[in-house]
């Protein structure tokens, strides 16, 4: 979503001044342009969701949205000029989030929501018109694709070609590490289970979570099942929670959430998210919450997402956002861009 600077000037100015009329804020702004428009911007923003308005007709007075700093634009490349110290962060966990405010908003606007639902029927159009065994290559496909694009973002150094010979053929590439060839394969053992199972993902629990990650994870070193103590995240000051009794709340009432919601695209957003910033593992929280949302895809018979074109620095700064800020707007952004493209690109 795109917000103009004349838009972005006027909900900037409701911010510091609630309470006040349309003609109350054309006085006041001195923007240069005529009432009409000031109440067209404003009526506007407040269909994106960035305004809300108490009273009718002359007595209309504008304030600013609840959801407002969840759902507003923001230039990370901006953002991110800012080092640590220099950027206002929300540093601890904030629980309303679950149990709150994702409850009551809607996370894709009419238009996201319409553009989304076009591409899934195209997607019901593409796999009705091919052969089973078709649609198993092109799954096999996406599948090295998102093994390969899920751990490039955690740092394996492997090739989309290096992925392809060792998940096909069990051919490790030289020069590469023993743990980047078993990140690899453990990610289609998880994938493969999540495909023979279906049905096991309608919905989410701790228990499954844990399944996956414990799959994600086998013969790495790392910790399994909720971690016990503090982590870190490289890049922030944000602090997850370091309770493990805290932790299972949090991913209790997350999956409560994620099983409540009806839109299947909302589910997999906040499986994205949610899961990253509780932190639940000592290590493989992002690779865990990439493959879980795929989970609830495939069960719902909706196109799974490779990630394959998603730059993987611009993945780390939507996410630190949401951890900072609360913020889903980037990362939203990357997930309709990602679901365009994986239906664009497989099962044709």
């Amino acid at each position: 979503m795109k917000i103009d600077k004349i838009n972005t000037e006027i909900i900037e100015f409701v911010v510091e001044h609630p309470n006040l009329s349309s003609s109350k804020i054309h006085q006041q702004m001195n923007l240069g342009v005529g009432l009409v428009t000031v109440k067209r911007r404003l009526s506007k923003c407040v269909k994106q969701g960035f305004l809300k308005t108490v009273g009718v007709g002359r007595a209309t007075k504008y304030f600013i949205h609840p959801n407002y700093k969840l759902l507003y634009p923001v230039n990370l490349d901006e953002y991110f000029k800012k080092e640590i110290y220099e950027r206002e962060i929300l540093s601890g966990f904030n629980f309303s989030l679950i149990t709150e405010i994702f409850p009551k908003v809607d996370l894709f606007t009419p238009a996201e929501r319409e553009k989304l639902f076009s591409l899934q029927q195209k997607y019901k159009q593409n796999i009705s018109q091919v052969s089973k065994t078709v649609y198993n290559q092109e799954l096999e496909r996406l599948g090295i694709d998102l093994s390969w694009k899920s751990s490039q973002i955690e740092g394996n150094t492997y090739s989309l070609l290096e992925t392809e010979q060792l998940l096909k053929y069990h051919f490790e590439a030289k020069g590469k590490k023993k743990e980047e060839a078993q990140m690899l394969l453990n990610h289609k053992v998880a994938l493969d289970f999540i495909i023979e199972n279906r049905d096991y993902f309608k919905e989410v629990s701790v228990a499954k979570i844990e399944e996956i990650h414990n799959l994600l994870v086998n013969d790495m070193g790392i910790e399994k099942n909720i971690r016990k103590r503090l982590v870190g995240i490289t890049g922030t000051n944000y602090q997850p929670l370091d309770n493990e009794f805290q932790i299972k709340e949090a991913l209790s009432n997350m999956c409560s959430l994620v099983n409540n919601k009806k839109d299947i695209f909302e589910k997999t957003l906040l499986l994205l998210i949610l899961i990253s910033y509780i932190q639940p593992f000592a290590d493989g929280n992002k690779r865990t919450a990439r493959l879980i949302s795929n989970a609830i895809l495939l069960n719902h018979n909706y196109c799974p997402l490779s990630f394959r074109t998603v730059d993987s620095i611009d993945y780390k700064k939507a996410m630190l956002l949401f951890y900072e800020q609360n913020n889903i707007q980037a990362f939203k952004t990357i997930f309709v861009n990602q679901y365009e493209f994986v239906v664009e690109t497989y099962f044709l």
